[in-house]
Protein backbone atom coordinates (compact mmCIF):
# COMPACT_ATOMS: atom_id res chain seq x y z
CA UNK A 1 0.00 0.00 0.00
CA UNK A 2 2.73 2.52 1.12
CA UNK A 3 4.74 1.86 -2.63
CA UNK A 4 1.22 2.27 -4.65
CA UNK A 5 0.66 5.63 -2.62
CA UNK A 6 4.89 6.68 -3.40
CA UNK A 7 3.57 5.80 -6.48
CA UNK A 8 0.64 7.43 -7.54
CA UNK A 9 2.31 10.76 -6.01
CA UNK A 10 5.33 10.76 -8.68
CA UNK A 11 2.96 9.89 -11.61
CA UNK A 12 0.92 13.09 -10.13
CA UNK A 13 3.81 15.17 -10.20
CA UNK A 14 4.61 13.79 -13.47
CA UNK A 15 1.37 14.95 -15.11
CA UNK A 16 0.60 18.13 -13.37
CA UNK A 17 3.83 19.72 -13.00
CA UNK A 18 6.10 21.54 -15.25
CA UNK A 19 9.18 20.50 -16.68
CA UNK A 20 11.53 23.20 -14.81
CA UNK A 21 9.78 21.40 -11.43
CA UNK A 22 10.47 17.79 -12.13
CA UNK A 23 14.71 18.45 -12.08
CA UNK A 24 13.48 19.39 -8.62
CA UNK A 25 11.72 16.72 -7.70
CA UNK A 26 14.30 13.93 -8.72
CA UNK A 27 16.37 14.64 -6.49
CA UNK A 28 13.76 14.41 -3.98
CA UNK A 29 12.27 11.31 -5.01
CA UNK A 30 15.61 9.42 -4.57
CA UNK A 31 16.12 10.81 -1.03
CA UNK A 32 12.48 9.66 -0.30
CA UNK A 33 13.01 5.88 -1.55
CA UNK A 34 11.96 3.33 1.20
CA UNK A 35 10.02 6.16 3.20
CA UNK A 36 6.78 5.34 5.26
CA UNK A 37 3.92 7.68 4.55
CA UNK A 38 2.51 7.78 8.11
CA UNK A 39 3.40 10.80 9.77
CA UNK A 40 2.56 14.51 8.58
CA UNK A 41 5.88 15.17 8.15
CA UNK A 42 7.13 12.06 6.08
CA UNK A 43 4.25 12.99 3.52
CA UNK A 44 5.56 16.42 3.02
CA UNK A 45 9.20 15.02 2.85
CA UNK A 46 8.02 12.74 0.26
CA UNK A 47 5.37 14.90 -2.30
CA UNK A 48 6.54 18.41 -1.27
CA UNK A 49 9.89 18.74 -0.40
CA UNK A 50 10.85 19.49 -4.20
CA UNK A 51 9.05 22.71 -4.01
CA UNK A 52 8.66 23.92 -0.81
CA UNK A 53 11.64 23.12 0.73
CA UNK A 54 12.70 21.54 4.51
CA UNK A 55 10.40 22.32 6.49
CA UNK A 56 8.27 24.20 4.74
CA UNK A 57 10.03 27.22 3.97
CA UNK A 58 10.37 27.34 0.04
CA UNK A 59 13.17 25.79 -1.85
CA UNK A 60 15.86 28.59 -3.60
CA UNK A 61 15.22 29.57 -7.48
CA UNK A 62 18.81 27.55 -7.72
CA UNK A 63 17.37 24.14 -6.16
CA UNK A 64 13.75 24.66 -8.39
CA UNK A 65 14.50 25.35 -11.81
CA UNK A 66 12.15 27.26 -12.74
CA UNK A 67 10.74 31.16 -11.78
CA UNK A 68 8.45 30.31 -8.09
CA UNK A 69 4.88 32.53 -7.92
CA UNK A 70 4.81 35.52 -5.99
CA UNK A 71 2.74 33.81 -3.64
CA UNK A 72 4.97 31.05 -2.78
CA UNK A 73 4.48 30.72 1.28
CA UNK A 74 6.98 29.93 4.10
CA UNK A 75 4.98 27.55 6.34
CA UNK A 76 7.39 28.75 9.00
CA UNK A 77 5.56 32.54 9.12
CA UNK A 78 3.70 32.22 11.90
CA UNK A 79 2.24 35.99 10.41
CA UNK A 80 1.02 34.01 7.32
CA UNK A 81 0.50 30.67 8.32
CA UNK A 82 -1.51 31.06 11.16
CA UNK A 83 -4.36 33.62 9.32
CA UNK A 84 -5.93 30.53 7.48
CA UNK A 85 -8.86 28.61 8.27
CA UNK A 86 -8.14 24.59 8.27
CA UNK A 87 -11.24 24.14 5.78
CA UNK A 88 -8.69 26.89 3.59
CA UNK A 89 -5.73 24.67 4.20
CA UNK A 90 -7.78 21.21 3.15
CA UNK A 91 -8.86 23.10 -0.10
CA UNK A 92 -5.63 23.70 -1.58
CA UNK A 93 -4.06 20.33 -0.79
CA UNK A 94 -7.44 18.71 -2.10
CA UNK A 95 -8.18 20.34 -5.15
CA UNK A 96 -4.81 22.09 -5.99
CA UNK A 97 -3.71 25.93 -6.59
CA UNK A 98 -6.37 26.93 -8.90
CA UNK A 99 -9.54 26.28 -6.52
CA UNK A 100 -8.11 29.17 -4.29
CA UNK A 101 -6.91 31.49 -7.26
CA UNK A 102 -3.02 30.33 -6.32
CA UNK A 103 -0.92 29.10 -9.04
CA UNK A 104 -1.23 25.76 -10.82
CA UNK A 105 1.82 24.96 -9.73
CA UNK A 106 0.14 23.51 -6.90
CA UNK A 107 -1.36 20.00 -7.98
CA UNK A 108 -4.47 18.37 -6.54
CA UNK A 109 -3.55 15.47 -4.10
CA UNK A 110 -6.90 13.95 -3.70
CA UNK A 111 -6.15 11.02 -6.19
CA UNK A 112 -2.55 10.43 -4.36
CA UNK A 113 -2.90 11.08 -0.76
CA UNK A 114 -6.02 9.78 1.55
CA UNK A 115 -8.32 12.30 3.60
CA UNK A 116 -6.46 11.34 6.91
CA UNK A 117 -2.89 12.00 4.84
CA UNK A 118 -4.03 15.20 3.65
CA UNK A 119 -5.05 15.93 7.25
CA UNK A 120 -1.41 15.16 8.69
CA UNK A 121 -0.05 16.80 6.23
CA UNK A 122 -2.17 19.86 7.19
CA UNK A 123 -1.60 19.69 10.73
CA UNK A 124 2.10 18.92 10.11
CA UNK A 125 1.90 22.35 8.13
CA UNK A 126 0.06 23.92 11.34
CA UNK A 127 2.64 23.16 13.41
CA UNK A 128 5.80 24.45 11.00
CA UNK A 129 4.99 27.75 12.84
CA UNK A 130 6.72 28.10 16.43
CA UNK A 131 5.75 30.86 18.37
CA UNK A 132 2.85 30.87 20.81
CA UNK A 133 0.57 33.66 20.83
CA UNK A 134 -0.92 33.98 17.08
CA UNK A 135 -4.65 33.66 17.19
CA UNK A 136 -5.50 31.06 14.37
CA UNK A 137 -7.96 31.42 11.76
CA UNK A 138 -10.72 29.36 12.85
CA UNK A 139 -11.40 32.31 15.22
CA UNK A 140 -11.53 34.87 12.32
CA UNK A 141 -15.34 34.92 11.82
CA UNK A 142 -17.22 36.27 8.99
CA UNK A 143 -17.44 40.45 9.31
CA UNK A 144 -20.91 41.33 9.92
CA UNK A 145 -21.98 44.77 9.08
CA UNK A 146 -22.15 46.70 12.68
CA UNK A 147 -20.18 44.37 14.95
CA UNK A 148 -16.67 44.98 14.83
CA UNK A 149 -14.90 41.55 15.14
CA UNK A 150 -11.77 40.47 17.86
CA UNK A 151 -9.50 39.24 15.24
CA UNK A 152 -6.69 41.73 13.93
CA UNK A 153 -6.58 41.87 10.38
CA UNK A 154 -5.20 43.84 7.43
CA UNK A 155 -8.21 45.45 5.44
CA UNK A 156 -9.88 47.80 3.12
CA UNK A 157 -13.16 47.92 4.09
CA UNK A 158 -16.25 50.34 2.32
CA UNK A 159 -19.23 50.35 4.42
CA UNK A 160 -22.64 52.37 3.34
CA UNK A 161 -25.88 52.76 4.29
CA UNK A 162 -29.00 54.59 2.64
CA UNK A 163 -32.54 55.49 4.64
CA UNK A 164 -35.51 53.07 2.78
CA UNK A 165 -38.08 55.49 4.05
CA UNK A 166 -38.41 58.93 6.21
CA UNK A 167 -35.98 61.69 5.18
CA UNK A 168 -32.98 60.78 2.92
CA UNK A 169 -30.11 59.98 3.77
CA UNK A 170 -26.40 57.80 3.11
CA UNK A 171 -23.92 57.37 5.24
CA UNK A 172 -21.28 55.12 5.56
CA UNK A 173 -17.10 55.21 6.18
CA UNK A 174 -13.74 54.37 4.46
CA UNK A 175 -11.62 52.18 6.88
CA UNK A 176 -8.04 50.95 6.19
CA UNK A 177 -6.67 48.13 8.95
CA UNK A 178 -3.21 47.18 9.56
CA UNK A 179 -2.07 44.55 11.73
CA UNK A 180 1.02 44.52 13.34
CA UNK A 181 3.03 41.94 15.14
CA UNK A 182 0.55 38.46 16.87
CA UNK A 183 -2.26 40.93 18.37
CA UNK A 184 -2.27 44.40 17.31
CA UNK A 185 -3.88 46.36 14.89
CA UNK A 186 -4.24 49.48 14.34
CA UNK A 187 -7.25 51.11 12.00
CA UNK A 188 -8.30 54.81 10.46
CA UNK A 189 -11.58 55.64 9.15
CA UNK A 190 -12.66 58.22 7.18
CA UNK A 191 -16.86 58.24 7.91
CA UNK A 192 -18.84 60.53 4.70
CA UNK A 193 -22.91 61.35 4.61
CA UNK A 194 -25.13 62.44 2.23
CA UNK A 195 -27.77 64.02 4.19
CA UNK A 196 -31.29 65.74 2.52
CA UNK A 197 -32.49 68.48 4.06
CA UNK A 198 -35.76 70.13 5.18
CA UNK A 199 -35.98 72.04 1.79
CA UNK A 200 -35.43 69.06 -0.42
CA UNK A 201 -31.72 69.76 -0.73
CA UNK A 202 -28.25 67.50 -0.06
CA UNK A 203 -25.33 68.79 1.80
CA UNK A 204 -22.76 65.97 2.29
CA UNK A 205 -18.85 65.43 2.81
CA UNK A 206 -16.67 63.62 5.18
CA UNK A 207 -17.30 63.57 8.92
CA UNK A 208 -15.13 63.30 12.20
CA UNK A 209 -11.65 60.89 11.06
CA UNK A 210 -10.85 58.29 13.76
CA UNK A 211 -7.47 56.30 14.59
CA UNK A 212 -8.67 53.31 16.63
CA UNK A 213 -6.54 50.55 18.13
CA UNK A 214 -7.39 46.78 18.92
CA UNK A 215 -5.39 44.41 21.05
CA UNK A 216 -5.96 40.76 21.52
CA UNK A 217 -6.06 39.88 25.00
CA UNK A 218 -7.10 35.95 24.69
CA UNK A 219 -7.46 33.97 21.89
CA UNK A 220 -7.75 30.06 22.92
CA UNK A 221 -8.89 27.01 20.32
CA UNK A 222 -9.29 25.12 23.19
CA UNK A 223 -12.23 27.38 24.12
CA UNK A 224 -12.71 28.32 20.71
CA UNK A 225 -12.91 32.17 22.02
CA UNK A 226 -11.07 35.26 21.16
CA UNK A 227 -11.19 38.74 23.52
CA UNK A 228 -9.87 42.06 22.69
CA UNK A 229 -10.08 45.52 23.67
CA UNK A 230 -10.85 48.52 21.71
CA UNK A 231 -10.18 51.99 22.24
CA UNK A 232 -10.16 55.09 19.67
CA UNK A 233 -9.99 58.75 19.06
CA UNK A 234 -12.97 60.84 16.84
CA UNK A 235 -11.08 64.41 15.93
CA UNK A 236 -13.82 66.95 15.38
CA UNK A 237 -12.57 67.33 11.39
CA UNK A 238 -16.38 67.64 10.40
CA UNK A 239 -18.90 70.58 9.78
CA UNK A 240 -21.09 70.34 12.60
CA UNK A 241 -23.12 72.91 11.20
CA UNK A 242 -23.79 70.48 8.45
CA UNK A 243 -24.00 67.54 10.55
CA UNK A 244 -20.99 65.81 9.52
CA UNK A 245 -19.78 66.01 12.78
CA UNK A 246 -19.95 66.02 16.24
CA UNK A 247 -17.93 68.84 16.95
CA UNK A 248 -15.84 67.94 19.53
CA UNK A 249 -13.14 65.38 20.23
CA UNK A 250 -14.34 61.80 21.07
CA UNK A 251 -12.82 58.51 22.73
CA UNK A 252 -14.44 55.37 22.70
CA UNK A 253 -13.20 52.28 24.59
CA UNK A 254 -14.86 48.61 24.65
CA UNK A 255 -14.35 45.23 23.93
CA UNK A 256 -15.02 42.60 21.25
CA UNK A 257 -15.48 39.04 21.29
CA UNK A 258 -16.15 36.07 19.15
CA UNK A 259 -17.19 32.47 20.19
CA UNK A 260 -16.81 29.20 17.97
CA UNK A 261 -20.42 27.61 17.48
CA UNK A 262 -21.31 23.92 16.41
CA UNK A 263 -21.29 22.99 12.51
CA UNK A 264 -19.26 26.05 11.50
CA UNK A 265 -21.52 28.62 13.59
CA UNK A 266 -20.46 31.11 15.69
CA UNK A 267 -21.36 34.42 17.70
CA UNK A 268 -19.69 37.91 18.12
CA UNK A 269 -20.17 40.66 19.89
CA UNK A 270 -18.95 43.94 20.69
CA UNK A 271 -19.74 46.70 23.29
CA UNK A 272 -18.49 49.73 24.41
CA UNK A 273 -19.14 54.13 25.40
CA UNK A 274 -18.64 56.90 23.34
CA UNK A 275 -17.12 59.50 25.98
CA UNK A 276 -17.06 63.40 23.87
CA UNK A 277 -15.12 65.67 25.99
CA UNK A 278 -17.67 67.89 25.93
CA UNK A 279 -20.45 66.58 27.46
CA UNK A 280 -22.60 69.86 27.01
CA UNK A 281 -22.56 69.33 23.20
CA UNK A 282 -22.64 65.76 23.24
CA UNK A 283 -24.05 63.28 25.81
CA UNK A 284 -22.03 60.08 26.97
CA UNK A 285 -23.61 57.33 24.97
CA UNK A 286 -23.35 53.31 25.59
CA UNK A 287 -23.32 50.45 22.95
CA UNK A 288 -24.15 46.72 22.44
CA UNK A 289 -24.00 44.37 19.22
CA UNK A 290 -24.31 41.36 18.90
CA UNK A 291 -24.52 38.63 15.97
CA UNK A 292 -25.55 35.05 15.80
CA UNK A 293 -24.17 33.32 11.68
CA UNK A 294 -23.73 30.33 10.30
CA UNK A 295 -21.01 29.89 7.28
CA UNK A 296 -21.70 27.03 4.35
CA UNK A 297 -18.93 26.57 1.98
CA UNK A 298 -19.52 24.47 -1.64
CA UNK A 299 -17.68 21.14 -1.59
CA UNK A 300 -18.14 20.11 1.99
CA UNK A 301 -16.21 23.60 3.34
CA UNK A 302 -13.81 23.31 0.08
CA UNK A 303 -15.32 26.05 -1.68
CA UNK A 304 -16.91 29.32 -2.00
CA UNK A 305 -18.36 30.51 1.17
CA UNK A 306 -21.88 32.12 2.17
CA UNK A 307 -22.66 33.15 5.72
CA UNK A 308 -26.24 34.56 6.60
CA UNK A 309 -26.63 36.45 9.98
CA UNK A 310 -28.87 38.00 12.72
CA UNK A 311 -27.32 41.65 14.12
CA UNK A 312 -28.67 42.74 17.46
CA UNK A 313 -28.20 46.55 18.29
CA UNK A 314 -28.61 48.39 21.29
CA UNK A 315 -27.33 51.96 21.72
CA UNK A 316 -28.31 54.57 24.53
CA UNK A 317 -27.59 57.82 25.75
CA UNK A 318 -26.15 58.05 29.05
CA UNK A 319 -28.76 61.13 30.06
CA UNK A 320 -31.24 61.01 32.33
CA UNK A 321 -34.35 59.69 30.80
CA UNK A 322 -33.14 58.40 27.86
CA UNK A 323 -34.50 55.15 26.30
CA UNK A 324 -32.21 52.34 24.84
CA UNK A 325 -32.90 52.52 21.10
CA UNK A 326 -32.74 48.21 19.83
CA UNK A 327 -32.40 47.24 16.03
CA UNK A 328 -31.83 44.39 14.17
CA UNK A 329 -30.02 43.26 10.99
CA UNK A 330 -30.73 40.03 9.01
CA UNK A 331 -27.83 40.36 6.77
CA UNK A 332 -25.36 37.26 4.61
CA UNK A 333 -21.77 38.04 3.70
CA UNK A 334 -20.64 36.43 0.79
CA UNK A 335 -17.07 35.40 -1.47
CA UNK A 336 -16.70 37.05 -4.46
CA UNK A 337 -13.56 35.21 -5.89
CA UNK A 338 -12.13 31.93 -5.24
CA UNK A 339 -9.51 33.15 -3.23
CA UNK A 340 -12.05 34.55 -0.69
CA UNK A 341 -10.23 37.88 0.46
CA UNK A 342 -13.02 39.47 -1.53
CA UNK A 343 -16.63 40.09 -0.21
CA UNK A 344 -19.77 41.67 0.16
CA UNK A 345 -22.38 41.63 2.72
CA UNK A 346 -25.72 43.03 2.51
CA UNK A 347 -28.75 43.61 5.00
CA UNK A 348 -31.90 45.28 6.62
CA UNK A 349 -31.32 47.63 9.64
CA UNK A 350 -34.89 47.63 11.35
CA UNK A 351 -35.59 49.40 14.38
CA UNK A 352 -37.50 47.28 17.13
CA UNK A 353 -38.90 50.44 19.33
CA UNK A 354 -38.69 54.04 19.47
CA UNK A 355 -39.39 54.00 15.62
CA UNK A 356 -40.60 57.64 15.25
CA UNK A 357 -37.89 59.40 13.51
CA UNK A 358 -35.81 56.40 13.08
CA UNK A 359 -35.54 54.82 9.17
CA UNK A 360 -35.31 51.32 8.04
CA UNK A 361 -32.02 51.63 6.56
CA UNK A 362 -30.32 49.43 3.85
CA UNK A 363 -26.91 48.46 4.78
CA UNK A 364 -23.90 46.74 2.99
CA UNK A 365 -20.47 46.62 2.69
CA UNK A 366 -17.33 45.62 0.34
CA UNK A 367 -14.40 44.08 2.31
CA UNK A 368 -10.79 43.65 0.68
CA UNK A 369 -7.97 41.59 2.77
CA UNK A 370 -5.08 43.03 1.16
CA UNK A 371 -2.94 40.34 2.85
CA UNK A 372 -4.12 37.07 1.15
CA UNK A 373 -3.25 39.58 -2.31
CA UNK A 374 -3.81 42.08 -4.83
CA UNK A 375 -7.47 43.31 -5.64
CA UNK A 376 -7.63 42.02 -8.62
CA UNK A 377 -5.25 38.49 -8.01
CA UNK A 378 -7.33 35.04 -7.05
CA UNK A 379 -10.86 35.74 -9.01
Amino acid sequence: MHFIRRLLVLLLLILFWRPGILQAQSKQAAATKGMKLDTGQEIFEAACNGCHGPGGRGQPQSTLGFEPPSTFPDFTDCNGSTREKTFDWKAIIHEGGPVRGFSEIMPSWTDALTPEQIEKVMQYLRSRCEESGWPLGELNFPRAIMTEKAFPEDEWLLTSSANANGTGGIEGEMVYEKRFGKRNQLELAAPYSFLQRANRGWVGGIGDLVLGYKRVLVSSMRSGSILSLLGEVAAPTGNKTKDLGSGVTTFGAGAAFGQILPRMSFFQMQTGFDLPTDTTKVSNAFFWRGVLGKTFAQKGGLGRSWSPMAEFIAERDLVTGARTDWDIVPEMQITLNKRQHVRFAAGVRTPLNNTAGRSTQLVFYALWDFFDGGLREGW
